[in-house]
């Protein structure tokens, strides 16, 4: 029997790929191992998502500045940083009987989860995605796909702080994939081999790199709650000294409580002068300031699953519809505005009146100038708002008969139902603010 946690996450991932917002890639090919690709509503409300972090780093903070490095890099960036090490590496079983491969820390019981067949006894499995540079397949042109973005800010850090005349405390933000050759992946798009990263390393004097740890961690969480998120599917855990990752003086997870249970979305990590320190020895090149090395508090938000937090949160299903002569059950994503894929849609109240289709197609073409907008004269008016609630539209506009003489329009708001009479003249206006 489906619980219904299972049932919610089932229906949501069903949700995403038929209102394109997720599907599976090489869908045609029958998929292709745990990786997605993101539809022509899922990269409009991925892209918001982005923005709305990318702004808050580089906007409302003070000397924050982003960068985009390049996923392939030179191999000693991955042995200074220490992911061709042992510490990058998970624990792998195989089950004798059916052959299927597991991550040891993810098994309640030594038995196979799928067919109960005993285990091997388990190996090191390094998570670096391997290709070759050039020519020849050989040890001289191995290469590595990035594993995280913030390597990429570390061996460009003299480069920034010299090109933007810029000294200590300072943060460089990026956005960017990154791979991991996951055994286990899992939870749809939550665990995946290729995902998306929203991270800013922030340089300061290791004198004020604990109530920095506090700030940054408290801004973070501020983030979440104004794009929509309850307080009450947030929690902070702080992660055990024992459990630390080797360069780590500190760590907090922002966990969010997805359909299957309370799962990290984002760390905070005071990383103290590790990556500076060991670039430096490795590299040759000093990466010190005025003889020390800055320390490092790290936000590092996963693009991906914040995304499926957001979408997880708005996801509602109302038995009955909510007009008086519904009956089906009808979904309503309730997204912040501001992340929502389309910021309105433009609704000829009739389809079979010229002038009320053409004066609807002039109210379009004025909102596409700042918003993704849809138009859509398919159906009846209601059946047309339940669309847009689907897919998490804050605003309908209907332009009606009265249009015609008083050139307003009815603005229908998708949380409250409510609707508002708005000059056309005012309606870029109206939708901003609201």
């Amino acid at each position: 029997m489906v619980n219904k946690e299972q049932d919610k996450l089932n229906k949501i991932i069903g949700f995403t790929k038929r209102r394109g917002f997720v599907f599976p890639s090489s869908d045609i090919y029958g998929g292709f191992g745990s990786v997605y690709d993101f539809g022509p509503l899922g990269v409009l409300m991925k892209n918001n998502i982005k923005k709305a972090w990318w702004d808050q780093m580089t906007k409302t903070e003070d000397d924050v500045v982003g960068i985009d490095s390049a996923i392939l890099m030179n191999p000693r960036v991955w042995e200074a940083s220490g992911h061709l090490g042992a510490g990058f590496a998970d624990e792998l079983v195989e089950c004798k009987k059916c052959h299927h491969r597991f991550r040891k820390d993810f098994l309640e019981k030594n038995k196979c989860p799928d067919c109960g067949g005993s285990l091997t006894e388990s190996k090191k499995f390094n998570l670096m995605m391997k290709t070759f540079v050039g020519p020849l397949e050989d040890e001289s042109s191995v290469a590595y796909l990035r594993a995280e973005t913030c390597q990429g800010i570390y061996v460009n850090f003299k480069n920034v702080m010299q090109s933007m005349r810029l000294r200590p405390p300072f943060g460089i933000a990026q956005i960017g994939k990154s791979f991991r050759n996951e055994i286990t992946p899992k939870n749809f798009i939550f665990r995946t081999r290729e995902f998306e990263q929203m991270e800013m390393q922030w340089f300061c004097d290791k004198k004020d790199a604990s109530k920095l740890f506090d700030y940054w961690l408290d801004k973070r969480l501020s983030w979440y709650y104004d794009l929509g998120i309850a307080k009450k599917n947030l929690r902070v855990f702080k992660v055990p000294k024992k459990d630390l990752a080797h360069y780590a003086v500190k760590a907090a997870d922002i966990e969010y409580k997805f359909p299957f249970g309370w799962k990290e979305i984002e760390g905070i990590h005071n990383r103290g002068d590790w990556d500076l320190r060991n670039h430096s020895k490795v590299s040759g090149e000093d990466l010190s300031v005025e003889g020390k090395y800055p320390h490092v508090i790290e936000t590092s938000v996963g693009a991906d699953r914040s995304f499926f937090a957001f979408l997880s949160e708005a996801y509602n299903e109302i038995e009955g519809g909510r007009g008086e002569k519904e009956t089906e059950t009808e979904t309503v994503l309730n997204l912040d505005p501001s992340i929502a894929p389309i910021k309105a849609a433009v609704l000829p109240l009739v389809k079979n009146k010229k002038e009320i289709v053409v004066k609807a197609k002039e109210v379009y073409d004025l909102l596409k100038k700042d918003f993704h907008i849809l138009y859509d004269e398919s159906a009846a008016i209601g059946r047309r708002y339940r669309r847009q609630d689907e897919i998490g539209t804050p605003y309908c506009v209907t332009v009606d008969f009265e249009t015609l003489d008083d050139d307003s329009v009815t603005v229908r708001n998708r949380d409250t139902m409510s609707q508002d009479r708005v000059k056309i003249s005012d309606l870029t206006e109206y939708i901003n603010i609201a």
